[in-house]
Parts: C-alpha cells; sequence; structure tokens
C-alpha cells in the first residue's frame, strides 16, 4: 500500500482544527519521566533513494546461495501471479473477518481455503488457522487431551518429529500437567522404533504423532503406527509436508484403496484423526523464517474441540449463497472454560497466498512439483553417495530430504560449502547427538542439474583436500 506522509503544512492544520498547540500535547497525560526526549543513537533521516541505497546494500551481506537446507522450509517456484493477486487491496488489508455481512469476499476465500485443505488431507474440516506448523501441533496435543474422557494427560511423540515442533509443543503444555513421552527412532531405518513403541504400552496416552515424512525425510510406517495407535484408544496426530500428500495417501484415508485415494501408504484401518503441518510450501517465501501458517483438519466428531474458527457457506433468507463464521471457540466469544484456544491468529495474507497458490497449481501441478523435488533429490543422493567419504544414512523409502554421513567434522563441510554459494544442509548434530557426522540435505523442483552437480563437485573437493593435508593443518 502506498505511504503518503504528512507535510508540515498538514500537522499544523490539524492541530489547529483540534486546537491542540503541538503533536506533544496530545501525550501530556504521559509523565514527564518518562520521556525519554531526543533519541541521541539514531541516524538523522534519509531520503528515499539513499535509504534504498542502504538496504540494498545490507541485504546483499547475506551473500545469494544456492540452497540445500531443507528442516521445515523449502525453497519452492512461487508463480508470479500469486503475490500480485494476494497484494491486492481487497485481500493485502482483510485481515480478519469479524462481521460476516462486510467481510464475504474474505469469509469465502476462508472456506475455499478449508475446503482445499480437507481434500487435500481427507479430513472432514479445516480451520483457518495457526500460528505454524510447531503451534498447529502444540493445539493437536492439548485437542487429543480435552478429547479423552478418561482424562489421560500424557501423549506419545517420535523423536523424528521436527526439533522445533516438540520444543514449542513442550513449553505449551509443560504447565498445563501434560506429558510428552519422547519414543526412539530405530537406527537402521530412522522411522519410529516400533518395538520401543510397543514397550509402552502399560502406560495410557491420549495420542500418538505420526510424522509423514519425519524429520529425516524417511516414511514413516504411518499404516502400522496409526492402527496402534486405534488398538490402544489414542488419537493418531499427523504431522505432514503438505506437498508431499499431492503424492501420498492423505492421513484421513484408511488404507483400503479406492478410486479416490490416488494409491500411496494408508493410515491403517481407519485413518489418522487430527492432521497438522505448516503451509509454507504452498505459495509462502522463505521470508527469513516467517511468517508461515499452520493448518489443522480433523474428524467431524472432533470439530468442538478443534482451536481457531471455521467459516461455514448457507443461504440468506432471500436464498443467495453467503458465508459465515459457524464456529468461533474464542475466549472472547464463549465461556472461558469451553474455550479450546484463545491463540487462534489468523495468518490470513498467508493462508490467502496458499489458497490462490493451490487453485493456480491444481491437483496435477502440486503432483508435478512433489515429483520434481522428490526426483532431484534422488539424483542428489546418488551424487553425493558416490563422492569418496560419504555415504547415505537411512536406506528406506524417502520424500524430498535425506541424510548423508561425511567423515569429516560436519561444521568444517559446511563452513567450505558456504564459502562456495553453497548451503549444504542441516547439521544433525545439533539436535541428534549420535548424528553429529550427519547432514540433512534437501532439493526442490527449484534445483537444476547444475546445482545438483556443482554440490557434488565442491564436496569432492572438500573432503579430498581435508584428506590430503597433513594432520597438523586443521584442528579435530
Amino acid at each position: 500500500m502506498p505511504f503518503i506522509p504528512h507535510t508540515e503544512s498538514d500537522i499544523a492544520a490539524m492541530l489547529a482544527s483540534i486546537g491542540a498547540p503541538s503533536t506533544d500535547a496530545l501525550f501530556d497525560e504521559i509523565p514527564a519521566e518518562l520521556n525519554c526526549g531526543g533519541l541521541p543513537g539514531i541516524p538523522e533521516g534519509l531520503s528515499e533513494m539513499a535509504v534504498t541505497r542502504l538496504m540494498h546494500g545490507r541485504a546483499a551481506r547475506d551473500g545469494f546461495y544456492t540452497s540445500f537446507l531443507g528442516a521445515g522450509a523449502y525453497e519452492h517456484h512461487i508463480p508470479a501471479a500469486v503475490w500480485q493477486i494476494v497484494t491486492r487491496g481487497e485481500f493485502y488489508s482483510a485481515y480478519t473477518p469479524y462481521q460476516a455481512e462486510a467481510s464475504q469476499g474474505t469469509l469465502q476465500l476462508l472456506y475455499e481455503y478449508q475446503t482445499m485443505m480437507a481434500g487435500l488431507t481427507g479430513l472432514d474440516v479445516s480451520n483457518a488457522s495457526l500460528y505454524d506448523g510447531a503451534s498447529a501441533l502444540a493445539e493437536a496435543v492439548l485437542m487429543a487431551v480435552r478429547a479423552n474422557k478418561a482424562n489421560i494427560r500424557r501423549v506419545l511423540v517420535p523423536a523424528t518429529v521436527h526439533p522445533r515442533y516438540l520444543a514449542v509443543t513442550r513449553t505449551t503444555v509443560k504447565n498445563q500437567g501434560i506429558e510428552l513421552v519422547t519414543v526412539p527412532y530405530d537406527k537402521a531405518t530412522g522411522a519410529t522404533d516400533l518395538a520401543a513403541l510397543e514397550a509402552l504400552v502399560g502406560d495410557p496416552a491420549a495420542g500418538l504423532v505420526i510424522p509423514q515424512p519425519n524429520f529425516f525425510g524417511v516414511l514413516e510406517p504411518v499404516d502400522a503406527l496409526t492402527d496402534w495407535a486405534h488398538a490402544h484408544n489414542m488419537l493418531a496426530i499427523a504431522v505432514v509436508n503438505p506437498l508431499a500428500l499431492a503424492l501420498l495417501k492423505p492421513p484421513g484415508s484408511p488404507s483400503q484403496p479406492s478410486p479416490a485415494s490416488g494409491g500411496g501408504q494408508g493410515w491403517g484401518e481407519k485413518g489418522a484423526d487430527i492432521c497438522v503441518g505448516d503451509g509454507q510450501p504452498l505459495g509462502v517465501p522463505l521470508s527469513s523464517g516467517g511468517p508461515y501458517f499452520g493448518f489443522m483438519t480433523a474428524r467431524q466428531a472432533l470439530v468442538r474441540q478443534m482451536p481457531g474458527r471455521i467459516v461455514g457457506r448457507t443461504v440468506d433468507l432471500d436464498g443467495q449463497p453467503g458465508f459465515a463464521l459457524t464456529l468461533q471457540a474464542r475466549e472472547q466469544h464463549i465461556r472461558r472454560s469451553k474455550a479450546t484456544s484463545n491463540i487462534c491468529t489468523n495468518q490470513g495474507l498467508l493462508v490467502t497466498a496458499a489458497t490462490i497458490h493451490m487453485a493456480l497449481m491444481g491437483p496435477e501441478g502440486l503432483k508435478n512439483v512433489a515429483l520434481a523435488s522428490h526426483a532431484n533429490t534422488r539424483e542428489l543422493v546418488a551424487k553425493l553417495s558416490a563422492v569418496p567419504g560419504v555415504e547415505r544414512v537411512f536406506p528406506g523409502p524417502f520424500f524430498h530430504e535425506a541424510v548423508i554421513r561425511v567423515n569429516i567434522p560436519v561444521p568444517d563441510v559446511l563452513r567450505a560449502l558456504r564459502a562456495q554459494g553453497i548451503l549444504g544442509g542441516y547439521e544433525l548434530g545439533r539436535d541428534y547427538p549420535e548424528l553429529a557426522d550427519c547432514i540433512l540435505v534437501c532439493a526442490t523442483e527449484t534445483r537444476t542439474d547444475d546445482d545438483l552437480a556443482q554440490y557434488a563437485q565442491q564436496l569432492e573437493r572438500i573432503l579430498s583436500r581435508r584428506r590430503e593435508a597433513p594432520p597438523c593443518a586443521y584442528k579435530s
């Protein structure tokens, strides 16, 4: 939106109109001792041209890198039309639709978003929306505990869940008497250890979190995990990459094949009960870590436990279609004891982008992006594994991320790659000490054959130089 500054004469005219001697006089109720006076650390104002030059210079300090870094935030191509439409005034300024009669366009967009997300995940209802994927998981855990009639305040979470998601969830639930029990992963496969899960049967839990794909990019045995959760009276909480669902079977679908399922791995006899994740892969740029948005879908039976809001389609007295907020479980709207969440930030602008992105891409477009991303990652892993001193860690199926092991310290490798303009991946030792010599690498449809070849060549050069260097040349 354009910024139209007030001139000194504009300000003087406004002050004269309201009878105030100065702008400071409008704030004379603030005690003098709280007034900091001038701003000695702030430089004088610059012209628009000078500010533009300054900010371009600062942006250039970040450099221009070829990224193989995923770990929850992915560089996908976003059609130019997406943000051209999103930044139109009717979308850009329409944030929260409190007044249905004045917000029909915004409500319709949210309704379309909910419909798309319900279709993508195979579940009955979608909210609109949550802050990010991590807070969406936290809300799903709270939701599972609320829905449990036996007041069980324990949820099982595999170690393969995104570490930041787990950290946010722990922070959210730790003071509410809810215990998160970590389920270890199989060191050979990188997937949840089913034997370790079976050992936890003695203590009941309200839910089991099931990532797909997991943080290592590995595809979990979701069919077995979902059935295990239901067999032990737990809700199955899916944490998914929405783009992967263009290829994999949706969490809400049971494992029996059906013409509409599109094949892929099933989710047990009944399907998952709740599905959450981050919508960043759907038309949202990386933006230095945000803002993103979280999504949540669930079965109809759990709709009263969902946080946030749900938009519904109806007709008015004249039979004309219209849209309304049909569920607002916020403290502002219902009794506090019945509120399911007071953290219902509607990430309206990002949801708008995702809705337009999905509408433009369509099912086939999303599937093609997912296929290209997976193919690039397979090619990347093949090239890197051919480098002496590099090996793939987990042999099973994966989506568009995989784990490799290198024979020299990971920080040194990533630092050397960065010096060559390559973001080589995520250092897994930061969260998994047993994987201190491993890197999580990612390739999306934006990576070219030259990008993949350049990464492999630079990695081979870095490792060969380390092998050839005398022992004293480097610190261990």
